[in-house]
């Protein structure tokens, strides 16, 4: 998902190490498992419910990597760099097959679906290659692996969401959790590579959404993050009540959940947007006013080539209706630099679009073809690499300074500020973040996780805000 500032290396940053929910059990399991997950938040959810079915079949979740019997890297194909990170960590792992011949390692996630050739075949790292469709099938295929037989599975469903599996959540803070309300993507962009490594997109049952999130309240959670490639198509039809559930009204049924339990949510892809959805967000004072918006360029000719169906006058009308229903609404995005044919007056347009929307938060990269995507077939990758890195770092160089500037606007203001824990830096200070999605960091006190505080601030970097609590 997504802490502080500009150019987040989602590949680059692993966050998905499993443990023993239950650390006083660990010893109840004859083998454990240890998972790394990579990319977007969707793979961290989907590496939850994979230590769920997991410990439904008797095997623990470990932190320790050397004590493993199963090692599993859940993975993102959505840029090169990820893809080459994976690898190698995968080739780190043959270090422990000397010391323990039975430990299996799998693949699994956007990665399996697309290279599974490679890592049975040509690179012979791994045991078991499974898709993100395919994690009910894990415990037969762990015993098909067990007898030296490469195992496989990674068959795309129209209709596997999990929706009846409990997520074990792994390295949880007891306060924020993630969601899956939907699975895969019906939108073709064309340098993306998401509808081939995940399907068709198909939405999860309202009501076992909204059951657990109301299980994640009473075991003390009290932030829900609703997670889905594109959130605001979901669309769940319920034919005992005969009611059709769009995504504003599920947001509704979470948010009644109960008013200390805050509501997040991502993706939002432009194009579908709703204004019910926006009159919803205004409605709830515990649904955050704050949107991701991914526009990937500035150029409404580039944005023509990527397949998102919308131009740069048609996004800023969105950006506007959002800042005329919510006025003070945080904003992120998404920025691509050196996509196909890129000019610099391209370039420029995004720089300008940036300028004017104002983001509090981007995620910005340089362009990188993945194979099979509609780009790959059709359009030549002719921006040079260097071009490419200069066009990213005077993004980043801007995108810095309006950061700054986001968080300087704040200074003097009261938030509401849900506790996360204790600041990374200095155990004496607390760290949670604003109904805005910025993270801020004040004195302990006598506040504790989980907590919601008054806080004013007095003073913020770019990417961090500085206050003091307000008590009553």
């Amino acid at each position: 998902m997504l802490e502080t500032l500009t150019h987040k290396e989602h590949d680059e940053t692993r966050q998905g190490e499993a443990y023993a929910p239950f650390a006083n059990e660990i010893n109840l399991f004859k083998k454990h498992f240890y998972i790394e997950s990579y990319g977007c938040a969707m793979n961290f959810a989907d590496s939850e419910v994979v230590a769920s079915i997991l410990q439904g079949k008797g095997f623990g979740a470990t932190k320790n990597v050397e004590e493993a019997d199963l090692i599993f890297i859940n993975t993102c194909s959505i840029r090169d760099k990820a893809e080459q990170t994976v690898r190698k960590r995968l080739t780190e792992f043959r270090k422990f097959k000397k010391t323990n011949p039975g430990l299996l390692v799998g693949v699994l996630g956007c990665m399996a679906e697309r290279l599974k050739a490679q890592f049975l075949e040509e690179e012979k790292l791994v045991d078991m290659v499974v898709g993100p469709d395919a994690y009910r099938t894990l415990p037969g295929l762990i015993e098909e692996a067990e007898t030296g037989q490469k195992a496989v599975n990674v068959l795309l469903s129209r209709d596997e969401t999990y929706a009846d599996i409990s997520p074990i959540r792994l390295n949880s803070n007891g306060v924020n959790a993630f969601v899956s309300i939907m699975r895969g993507c019906n939108n073709m962009c064309s340098f993306c590579v998401v509808p081939f490594t995940r399907g068709r997109e198909r939405s999860r049952d309202a009501a076992s959404i909204v059951n657990e999130c109301k299980d994640l309240f009473e075991q003390g959670y009290r932030e829900v993050t609703l997670l889905g490639q594109n959130v605001d198509s979901y669309h769940w039809i319920d034919e005992q009540k005969n009611e059709t559930v769009t995504f504003a009204m599920l947001m509704e049924k979470v948010a009644l959940i109960s008013p200390l339990l805050r509501v997040r949510f991502s993706t939002s892809h432009p194009k579908d947007i709703t204004d019910d959805v926006l009159f919803t967000i205004a409605k709830y004072e515990n649904i955050c006013n704050y949107i991701h918006l991914p526009v990937q360029s500035g150029s409404s000719r580039v944005l023509q080539l990527m397949n998102r169906t919308y131009s740069r006058e048609w996004y800023i009308a969105k950006v506007n209706r959002i800042k005329e229903l919510i006025p003070d609404c945080g904003l992120s995005t998404d920025m691509i630099t050196g996509f196909c044919t890129e000019t610099e007056e391209d370039h420029q347009e995004s720089l300008s679009l940036m300028r004017y929307c104002q983001y509090d938060l981007a995620y910005m990269y340089f362009y990188s073809e993945r194979p099979g995507t509609l780009a790959a077939r059709r359009f030549k990758d002719d921006i040079p690499e260097d071009v490419k890195k200069r066009r990213l770092q005077e993004m980043i160089d801007l995108h810095r300074i309006q950061s700054l500037h986001s968080m300087q606007r704040d200074v003097g203001k009261t938030f509401k500020v849900l506790i996360e824990g204790t600041s990374k830096k200095d155990e004496n200070e607390l760290q949670g973040r604003t109904d805005h999605n910025k993270v801020v960091i004040f004195p302990k006190g006598n506040l504790s996780k989980g907590e919601y505080v008054f806080v004013k601030i007095i003073s913020c970097t770019a990417g961090t805000l500085f206050g003091q609590p307000i008590t009553t």
